[in-house]
């Protein structure tokens, strides 16, 4: 098997589907798994609650694009599940540290063999998982051909870091 080469990024762009072709959830597949090896940790998103808690978030990203965001738990210092944003009190939170870590499990990632559609972005979206857990989903555009970023998150980080 060739190497792929990693897909573009897709601007935006909408399209009703009156019907799918199974076999572009295949390439949209393969189109993870080109660009997983380039996914880097961004800037640890810390956010503290008005009790004191603190939720961190990592986003990941690919040509300088957000494509989501994993939660970290600051507990065990490792990723969370989809789905179990971790609350955290009386834990200091080292952000190199959160970058490090979470830059080890992409390392350890692995893109799972199915797919769901998202009807808004017209999209698929590939499930990555870390240890068993799912830890994100990569869009990708219906065809297969090109990642699409989170862009409300690509946004956050631009204002964030900035």
């Amino acid at each position: 098997m060739t190497p792929q080469s990693p897909p573009p990024i897709r601007g935006i762009q909408r399209e009703w589907r009156s019907s799918f072709d199974p076999e572009l959830v295949f390439k949209a597949i393969e189109a993870v798994k080109a660009a997983l090896p380039i996914f880097s940790p961004g800037l640890p998103l810390i956010r503290r609650g008005p009790a004191g808690e603190i939720h961190v978030d990592v986003p990941v990203m690919y040509m300088n694009f957000a494509i989501d965001r994993i939660h970290y738990d600051p507990y065990t210092g490792t990723p969370s599940p989809k789905g179990r944003p971790v609350r955290a009190w009386g834990v200091e939170v080292d952000p190199r540290e959160v970058q490090r870590a979470v830059e080890g499990a992409l390392k350890e990632c692995h893109v799972l063999e199915a797919a769901e559609f998202r009807e808004p972005e017209d999209a698929w979206a590939v499930p990555v998982a870390w240890k068993g857990f799912i830890i994100m989903h990569v869009k990708v555009s219906y065809d297969g051909s090109e990642l699409v970023p989170d862009y409300g998150l690509t946004e956050e980080v631009r204002r964030y870091v900035v």
